[in-house]
């Protein structure tokens, strides 16, 4: 009975990290929370989180799929077969590679602060909930500015502002998906564009992130629960999947003031658990 608890606890955790990654409410801090409220051990939550977090990367890089394939194609198109394609596949390439270009710039700001900051970030309630309070004012913020007129386009700058803002997604609590939405919309780009390229953004972030989960799962001293993490990973994968659909169908600006009341919420409990 106690071991079949045990695989619960993770399939539960799974399906939080699956549908908190996609949603703007944090997954890092989520499972950080719930770690703790349902007694699992610690010592292996970074190696967890990777590997959940690669099953959202799975479902993210099979919804957008023809996303993906799409830039790949055209920028290789673009690099190695400029001779061989006609002016409007030229434009279409040279977009696409721009686009690539314009992902891996958004992406640096993370990637530094991650590596030097991996091993002196707060992990605990208080600094989680003090976190997830300030995605709630971000998201609030947004949410008030909602009746501007936005544009689809994303540039270079943008790209670069949207990786500032990323940077801090580091800190458990501080929602990566919110904490881009707030820096697209800030700039005024519409939601679907903003979404589009914080997704293939994360998918940029996920692959050295995985492989280094990967790596530190087969390389770690501490125990591991094979099964519970299996299961995890599959239910991480099936709830980021549902999850994005979901958010590109149905999340308007107009509905972030829901996330912005849960992040509230969500933060205020963390740190009530911290308290007592």
């Amino acid at each position: 009975m106690t071991e079949f608890i045990e695989i619960i606890k993770y399939i539960f955790l799974g399906i939080i990290q699956g549908v908190t990654e996609i949603f703007p409410v944090s997954s890092s801090g989520h499972l950080s929370i719930f770690s703790k409220i349902f007694n699992v051990d610690t010592n292996n939550l970074t190696i967890f989180l990777m590997i959940t977090n690669a099953g959202s990367f799975l479902a993210l890089l099979w919804y957008y799929k023809k996303d993906v394939l799409g830039l790949i194609s055209g920028s290789w198109n673009f690099i190695f077969k400029k001779k061989s394609r006609n002016e409007e596949q030229k434009i279409n390439d040279k977009s696409e590679f721009n686009y690539v270009l314009k992902l891996i710039l958004a992406a640096i700001p993370i990637g530094i602060t991650g590596l030097l900051l991996k091993d002196h970030l707060p992990n605990n309630l208080l600094s989680t909930g003090i976190a997830l309070l300030v995605t709630s004012i971000l998201l609030f913020t947004i949410y008030s500015l909602r009746n501007r007129s936005y544009t689809n386009n994303v540039t270079f700058k943008n790209a670069a502002i949207i990786g500032l803002f990323q940077a801090f997604a580091v800190f458990p609590g501080l929602s990566r998906s919110g904490i881009t939405i707030v820096g697209g919309q800030a700039q005024k780009i519409n939601l679907k564009d903003t979404l589009r390229f914080s997704f293939l953004c994360y998918l940029l972030i996920s692959v050295p992130v995985t492989l280094l989960g990967i790596y530190d799962m087969f390389h770690t001293n501490e125990p591991i629960h094979i099964l519970g993490y299996s299961l995890a990973f599959v239910f991480s994968f099936l709830g980021s999947l549902f999850t994005v659909k979901l958010m590109n169908k149905y999340v308007k600006v107009k509905n972030l003031i829901y996330f912005s009341i849960y992040c509230l919420i969500i933060g205020v409990t963390s740190i009530i658990l911290f308290v007592i």
